[in-house]
């Protein structure tokens, strides 16, 4: 079996395994956790995800998120998130679940409550509740109206798994804060997606 091969055989066991856990609980925090757990083990064969394979952003170039795999009608997409130290990225929902696993490198989540607004586009201010860092082997995971912003701390590059239940080209209606103006407004489509060749 090639490495292309044994790639995607250990996505499509995780991507079976997440679309069973939803189909049978929904999405409910509890459901969210049992997907965390079922991304666990890709994480664990790094080699299958290289650096060769899958390069990391030029230094001062925001991520790179190379789409793994997802149902052709945009659901359950996972995808290998390479980004350099020193990235961030501002507070934002998703609109849909999502779950974190780290390969290497960390991953600073920071959550966050709505303090005011935050429902829709216009004024919003936000309080921040926690900040979890997701190393190599470790995971989160969020429910569609909850709030974080991710950052690359460290010197190290981060590279972790993404996966969602719809994909970020399908959510247009996702909200990003600016935390200075306290002010949210819809996010735009990721243009940092990477589709196999």
């Amino acid at each position: 079996m090639s490495i292309q091969e044994e790639r995607d055989a250990a996505v499509a066991a995780v991507m079976a395994e997440v679309r069973a856990i939803e189909a049978a609980d929904g999405v409910t925090r509890a459901s969210v956790d049992k997907m965390q757990a079922a991304l666990i083990p890709l994480t664990k064969r790094a080699e299958l995800f290289d650096e060769a394979t899958f390069p990391n952003p030029p230094e001062g170039q925001p991520a790179r998120l190379y789409l793994l795999s997802e149902d052709e009608d945009g659901r359950f997409p996972i995808y290998l998130t390479c980004a350099n130290p020193g990235g961030a990225v501002r507070p934002h929902n998703h609109g849909t679940w999502a779950v974190v696993a780290g390969v290497s490198g960390v991953e600073e989540n920071a959550y966050f409550d709505r303090a005011s607004g935050g429902h829709a586009p216009g004024p919003s201010t936000l309080a921040q509740r926690d900040v979890v860092q997701v190393r190599a082997g470790e995971s989160t995971g969020m429910l569609p109206d909850d709030v974080h912003s991710v950052a690359t701390p460290g010197t190290v590059p981060r590279r972790h798994f993404h996966m969602y239940g719809l994909s970020l080209e399908r959510l247009p209606k996702r909200l990003a804060w600016d935390v200075d103006k306290g002010e949210c407004a819809y996010m735009e489509i990721n243009p940092k997606i990477i589709r196999p060749a």
